[in-house]
């Protein structure tokens, strides 16, 4: 997040917020999210996507992730935008917390800036998987297996 906003720099993205939900209310989420772009794997033809498209108020895309530097990484980021009723149920209902971590990120950045990398504070990332076998096999976290068990 800190690479796309500019580390608090991009015009009309000077703040950073971090905003607590439960694992629940973010699985609510992907459950509720269609892939922005086509995905044959998932959807099988475009009828069926822009059906979801039309249909559910999340949209899910997976871009490169990127490095302190900007460089892309081979894993991916997910992103996720949300409209109508569950827009609103996520800022009503899901929120448990939100956290003003702008001054965070723009020391962070002078850090890189400084090229003191060691003393950066970076979270540890893992991939997430969800409860569902079949939620974590449409978002490409887990591998599909055909009827016989093999493993695609």
């Amino acid at each position: 997040m800190m690479y796309r906003c500019g580390w608090a720099s991009k015009q009309n993205q000077e703040r950073v917020l971090a905003i607590t939900i439960s694992k629940s209310h973010f699985e609510i989420i992907l459950n509720e999210a269609a892939y922005s772009s086509f995905n044959k794997e998932v959807y099988g033809n475009t009828e069926n996507w822009k059906s979801a498209l039309e249909n559910k108020e999340v949209r899910l895309q997976w871009d490169p992730d990127h490095d302190i530097d900007g460089n892309k990484e081979n894993r991916r980021a997910i992103q996720l935008g949300m409209k109508g009723t569950m827009l609103e149920k996520f800022g009503k209902e899901m929120i448990e917390n939100i956290q003003d971590i702008t001054r965070f990120v723009k020391e962070q950045k002078q850090l890189i800036e400084l090229n003191k990398v060691d003393i950066l504070e970076v979270p540890v990332e893992t991939i997430y998987k969800t409860t569902s076998k079949e939620l974590n096999i449409r978002l490409g976290v887990e591998p599909k297996s055909d009827v016989s068990g093999r493993v695609n």
